[in-house]
């Protein structure tokens, strides 16, 4: 079997899609320590962010396979965003919660390497075999 990508950055652009095609408002829970996350740091809590990714509240977005960027205003300031597909941790819609949460074993196993064909190594051990008969009798 070949080497598939992540499927993280298509679950969230179709969770996107669903959640404004409801009319509702999309927020996006992102991982503010992770490598490479450009938000602004004083609307950081506990090390994570929740961003508002309206369309009318957010310009440019571009919701990559490895990259999530567009440019919002906080406080009235400008500020562009740029955010690794992996620091999402969900999103999910303000009015009711529907959406999605990822896990980090879902990046673990986005990282693994899939295997064709299965070795001996890979075949899990064959149970023991018992050593004597039952201890049970046929009653008739």
């Amino acid at each position: 079997m070949q080497k598939m990508t992540a499927n993280r950055p298509y679950l969230l652009r179709a969770f996107y899609d669903w959640i404004v095609d409801n009319k509702c408002t999309p927020y996006l829970v992102v991982d503010a320590t992770y490598p490479a996350v450009k938000v602004p740091q004083q609307f950081v809590q506990n090390g994570q962010i929740v961003l508002n990714i309206l369309p009318s509240a957010i310009g440019n977005l571009q919701l990559g396979n490895e990259l999530i960027t567009f440019n919002a205003r906080f406080s009235g300031q400008p500020f562009a965003l740029s955010i690794p597909v992996k620091a999402v941790l969900a999103i999910y819609a303000r009015e009711n919660g529907a959406g999605t949460v990822f896990t980090l074993e879902e990046d673990e196993e986005d990282d693994q390497d899939f295997v064709s064909d299965a070795t001996p190594d890979d075949l899990p051990p064959e149970p023991p075999k018992p050593g004597r008969g039952s201890h049970l009798k046929v009653v008739k």
